[in-house]
């Protein structure tokens, strides 16, 4: 392949997000012409996180499918809530899955060039963008861009800004523990004093599972902590003592306000974490990512800016109610989570939680967390 240095498109990251842009970008018949590179460090030859998500069928991402339920249960310290999601699934598929496969596809088109490099700098210019990396320059017409920006950690703390972080287990236990047909998506009954944390439960068969401990809090911990939580949940809530564990996987992921669409520009686009693609209220990005990659090639057959609509300003606003919340009163997210689920249809959470409710159902899903709290934020949030 005759290795190029000017781009049509230049994506900077091999994540979620630009491995779906990129694929959405080779398929699209008006655009699958244009040169293209992915410029990241990383080769994505490991498992480094689980994607989750919900959606109806039929799916563009079935055939690599970790695992599929049609239920899920959510418990609090005073009941249980069982929830059937049909029509929809809750599934989940292990990253290396996805950088596998969508890796195979690219490497078919002749226009499209992996950079093993990082990216250190990006100017815009009146004609093109330079890219800098630690080896060599490129030049592209426009660049999408999932770098978090560098003023993030500086101009965060005048957001409101929560942090979900978590550690998780793949265990195998040695004999049968799990009902392989159900989620445990939240269980709050385990808790680090008086802070949002639960315990995440993804069983991939009877004697396996993905056991994850969860906070949304302003800090993070130590690592031995989210282990010590995920051995007091084996032992004393799944009454488990023999496993071995297969995989571990730990992250944050920022749950924010934080204007990221102010670094969009005409030849630059900001995507996935870097551009507030992760939902501010769930931390959830796959199904987001989606739905936003969908939109930007909207915007580009019709000649737009990429960036263009890429927000809806009353999610925005909800969300930002919700995190104010959470910000003052952490310890009000299991009740938080527990009126959710109880007051509303699991359908309706789904629709509002995917940014395609109706007033009428984002109306009484309010009304579900009518509260002190939820009052106070409304109008501190105005």
């Amino acid at each position: 392949m005759t290795l190029r240095s000017h781009f049509d498109y230049i994506i900077i990251g091999n994540g979620l997000a630009g491995l779906q842009l990129a694929l959405k970008l080779t398929s699209e018949t008006s655009l699958k012409q244009k040169t293209i590179a992915l410029i990241d460090p990383s080769t994505k030859a490991i498992n480094d996180k689980t994607w989750s998500f919900w959606e109806q069928e039929p799916s563009q991402w079935n055939h690599i499918i970790h695992k599929s339920w049609e239920k899920a249960t959510v418990i609090t310290s005073k009941k249980n809530i069982e929830l059937n999601l049909k029509p929809y699934n809750y599934k989940t598929i292990r990253a290396i899955d996805f950088y596998t496969e969508a890796k195979a596809q690219l490497q078919q088109k002749p226009n499209i060039q992996f950079i093993l490099d990082s990216a250190t700098a990006v100017i815009e210019t009146e004609t093109l963008v330079n890219i800098e990396t630690e080896t060599n320059s490129y030049t592209a017409n426009h660049v999408f861009d999932s770098r978090i920006p560098e003023n993030f950690s500086s101009e965060s703390k005048d957001a409101i800004s929560i942090i979900q972080h978590f550690k998780g287990w793949v265990i195998k236990t040695d004999k049968d523990t799990f009902d392989e047909n159900k989620v445990i998506m939240m269980d709050y009954r385990l808790k680090d004093g008086n802070q949002t944390t639960f315990t995440y439960v993804l069983p991939f068969s009877k004697n396996e599972a993905l056991v994850e401990f969860t906070y949304f809090t302003e800090r993070t911990v130590k690592e031995a902590v989210y282990d010590s939580f995920i051995k007091i949940y084996i032992n004393d809530f799944l009454k488990t003592e023999n496993y071995s564990i297969i995989e571990t996987e730990m992250g944050q992921i920022p749950m924010t306000n934080y204007d990221f669409s102010k670094f969009n520009t005409n030849k630059i686009t900001k995507i996935g974490t870097g551009g507030g693609w992760v939902k501010g209220s769930t931390g959830y990005s796959f199904k987001h990512t989606e739905k936003k990659v969908a939109i930007i090639i909207d915007n580009l057959r019709s000649g737009n800016v990429p960036s263009k609509g890429l927000f809806r300003r009353k999610y925005k606003f909800y969300d930002k109610v919700f995190l104010k919340v959470l910000k003052d009163e952490n310890y009000k997210g299991e009740w938080i989570f527990q009126q959710f689920y109880d007051k509303n249809s699991v359908q309706t959470m789904f629709r509002f939680l995917d940014e395609e409710s109706t007033f009428a159902e984002e109306l009484k899903i309010m009304m579900s967390l009518f509260s002190w709290s939820f009052i106070k934020a409304f109008f501190k949030t105005l």
